[in-house]
This record gives C-alpha cells, sequence and structure tokens, in this order.
C-alpha cells in the first residue's frame, strides 16, 4: 500500500485519504463474492453510488503501477523465496468485443482455443515449494494494427516508449529484470513459445541460470558430441527402451502426472545441454524440452521443473476466477496494467494465506485437504468482509469441505493404481 500513496515528483501531490480509501475498497471488492469485478460492480460493492472512484483510479489517478508491481515482486520473494526458485513465462488472453481497448485485435488465443477478437498479456510468474504468485506483466501490442498507428495509440493512451515487442521479446526482458535485481530463482521455465526463442535461453545462461524450456518435434539439436545436427523427434526414436524412466512431474487433481522420460547430453565440450523427452506411455505422444544447467543435474530435477511450468496455468485459472482478472472493461493502456496489477496484488494475499496455512490431521484417507486460494477467499470473506454466521460456524463449513475434497482425492487415487 505505501507505493500507492507515492507518486512521481512532477505529478504532484495525492489526496491520501481518499485514494486509500479507494484503494482498500477495489481490494475489498476483488476478494469478494461480488460476480464481475469491474468499476461498476466495485463501485456498487463499495457503497459508491457512481463508478467514478474506481474509474479514476485505474485511469487519472497519480499512482506507478510499475512501483506497485516492483514492491509485489520483493514481497513475493520475501514470503515465497527460495534459492530453488522457477521463473515462468507464459500468455494469456482476454476476449474482448470492441476495436478500441489498447492491443485489442482478431488473434489467436489460447484462452478462447481459436481466433478471437482479444488482448494478450504476456506473464512472469514465480514458484518455489513454498508457493506462487504472479510477478510481472507486459501487455502484447501487435505491429501493424497498433503499434505503427498513430492516432489508435494516442486514443489508446499508448506512451512513445512502448514499441514493438515479440511475446517472447516481452519475456526475455522480464527474465532479464528479476535477474538483474538478484531475485533466487534458480531455474526458468516456459511453452514452446518461449522455448524457441535462443535469445531467451541466452538470457538465462548469461546469468548462470538453468532452463527447461518446451521446443517443437522439429527443432534442430547437436547430438554425438556436438557432431550431428538432427531433428529432436528424430534423435528421440533411436533411444532404447532401457533408456526411458517413469518419473513423476508433480501431483495432479487425480494422482501424480507420471510419464516415462528420457534425456540426451547435447553439444559436448563439457556443456550441461540437455534435450528432455516426455512420452505417454498410453498414447505414445512425445514432448521434447532443451535444458540447461550450470553444473550436473539428475533427472528428476530436471521432471520436476518441467512440472512446474503447468503451475502458472493454475495461476491464470485462480487469478482469473477468483480476484477478476480479465473482468475489467477498461480500454486505456494505463488502465489495463492497473487493474492486471492489483489483481495481482490481491491474488497474492491469497497466495500468502494459502502458503502459511497448515492442516491438522484427522485419520488416515480422509484427511482435509490444504486450504485451497478459493477456500481463503471464502473464509476472509466470511470472517473480515462480512459475518453472515458464527466463526465456530465457519470453521465447521470450512473442514467439513476440504474433508469431503479429502476423501474424493483418496479415492481417485485408489482408482487410478488399480486401472
Amino acid at each position: 500500500m505505501a507505493t500507492l500513496t507515492r507518486q512521481r515528483q512532477a505529478e504532484g501531490p495525492l489526496r491520501p485519504p481518499r485514494d486509500l480509501g479507494e484503494v482498500c475498497g477495489l481490494f475489498a471488492g476483488l476478494l469478494s463474492d461480488v460476480e464481475r469485478k469491474n468499476c461498476w460492480s466495485l463501485a456498487e460493492h463499495c457503497g459508491y453510488r457512481r463508478p467514478d472512484a474506481m474509474q479514476r483510479l485505474l485511469r487519472s489517478a497519480r499512482w506507478d503501477a510499475d512501483a506497485v508491481r516492483d514492491d509485489l515482486r520483493d514481497l513475493v520473494v520475501e514470503r515465497l523465496g527460495h534459492p530453488d526458485g522457477v521463473l515462468i513465462v507464459d500468455e494469456t488472453g482476454f476476449l474482448k468485443k470492441g476495436e478500441h481497448s489498447a492491443g485489442v485485435q482478431r488473434q489467436y488465443s489460447g484462452t478462447a482455443g481459436r481466433i478471437e477478437n482479444s488482448q494478450t498479456g504476456v506473464f512472469l510468474a514465480y514458484a518455489s515449494g513454498r508457493g506462487r504468485a504472479l510477478i510481472d506483466r507486459r501487455l502484447y501490442l501487435p505491429e501493424e494494427s497498433w503499434c505503427d498507428d498513430g492516432p489508435r495509440r494516442a486514443a489508446a493512451g499508448i506512451p512513445e516508449q512502448a514499441t514493438f515487442a515479440t511475446k517472447p521479446h516481452l519475456a526475455r526482458d522480464m527474465v532479464a529484470v528479476v535477474l538483474d535485481a538478484g531475485i533466487p530463482a534458480r531455474w526458468v521455465t516456459g511453452d514452446e513459445v518461449y522455448g524457441q526463442d535462443p535469445a531467451l535461453r541466452a538470457e538465462s545462461e548469461a546469468h548462470g541460470t538453468g532452463y527447461v524450456l518446451t521446443v517443437s518435434c522439429a527443432t534442430c539439436v547437436h547430438v554425438n558430441d556436438g557432431r550431428t545436427p538432427v531433428r529432436a523427434d528424430t534423435a528421440s526414436a533411436t533411444l532404447p527402451e532401457s533408456a526411458w524412466q517413469t518419473r513423476s512431474a508433480g501431483a495432479g487433481a487425480k494422482g501424480p502426472r507420471a510419464y516415462r522420460w528420457a534425456w540426451i547430453a547435447l553439444d559436448g565440450n563439457g556443456s550441461h545441454r540437455q534435450l528432455l523427452v516426455r512420452r505417454n506411455a498410453a498414447t505414445g505422444e512425445r514432448a521434447f524440452y532443451l535444458c540447461s544447467t550450470p553444473q550436473p543435474t539428475p533427472l528428476s530435477t530436471l521432471v520436476r521443473i518441467a512440472g512446474v511450468r503447468w503451475s502458472i496455468e493454475e495461476c491464470f485459472q485462480t487469478v482469473k476466477g477468483q480476484v477478476g482478472l480479465d473482468h475489467y472493461q477498461v480500454r486505456h493502456f494505463t488502465s489495463w496494467h492497473r487493474h492486471i496489477t492489483l489483481a495481482m496484488v490481491a491474488f497474492s494475499v491469497l497466495a500468502f494465506l494459502v502458503a502459511e496455512a497448515t492442516t491438522t490431521p484427522t485419520g488416515p484417507g480422509c484427511l482435509p485437504i490444504d486450504l485451497t486460494t478459493n477456500e481463503i477467499r471464502h473464509l476472509v470473506n466470511a470472517l473480515i468482509l462480512d459475518q453472515p454466521c458464527s466463526p465456530a460456524q465457519l470453521l465447521h463449513w470450512s473442514i467439513w469441505r476440504r474433508t469431503h475434497q479429502g476423501r474424493a482425492r483418496h479415492s481417485h487415487y485408489q482408482r487410478r493404481h488399480t486401472t
């Protein structure tokens, strides 16, 4: 909150009581059970008669969203940081109906699974054994429809310094900023969009940071001590069955995500680069990862990092569903970054509470699952923001729900082991 009361010297003073009241009201709204968390519904939730206060906070109030993002990053490291931390890059889409929102155009959206009118945000997440949270964001601006259209840029408030950059370039910039800041992160991971970017891999290696990045089957790798160039799928086709090991890439909703894994040394000259291959035991489908480590690393570690990449998808699902990351109705470049940043902060509050929560054993086979962000948000609303019934009854229902979910998970695990 401290950053929200600071501003650039040239912009003049704020009115702290008013601004802090609006900020606190907005956070309460983001954490609330309000169905749609846009300026209209958040203002109504706060008791305002008009949405002007929330719109002003996102558009014209004098505060620096990037400074808040930096404070959030430092807080995430303080609460969740670990020397073995992982930086995860990925993008998510925001479906839109009009054509005036900054960066919007018809483009492929993974959120919709097809070409849709949408905006695309590139995000950086931090994950460790203590939890995970989003720590940076960039709005992707298409080159021809936005970056080269001066009047359209001006109408959407896009600053001159915001020039065209590919999604991997945006991800590379975020990773470089975080690593230059000394954030404890030993790994970088991402999907094929980012794994195919040699500059991102070079950036990680330049900082002495390992990576496990998804690449396509057609990626050229160098085997036989770097002497033989070959496609990734061709290289893996020659692996004997003895080269494959069954490993879990982490716990899933219905049990461990177990696959068959193999790796191939690359480049030679003492480098620690590998091609990691994942094979679905049932279908035979394969996925490929380029890996680099500052020192020799076991297969189990590379498999674990490959599995950590999926946690950013879980972050997107949670931050959209719980705190309204995609509920905004703003067009301005500044407003987009402000809403996204504040939603990331609200999500981090839930992530910190989840990290600090513990589960008390009540019996084998039917333990309550750990507190989830959804359950934490429900309790925050019931115990702090609203109190429709007694705390004892609320806690009773929390334990009952989680115990029921624990039984369901136990049943899923047993069924999976018997098939």
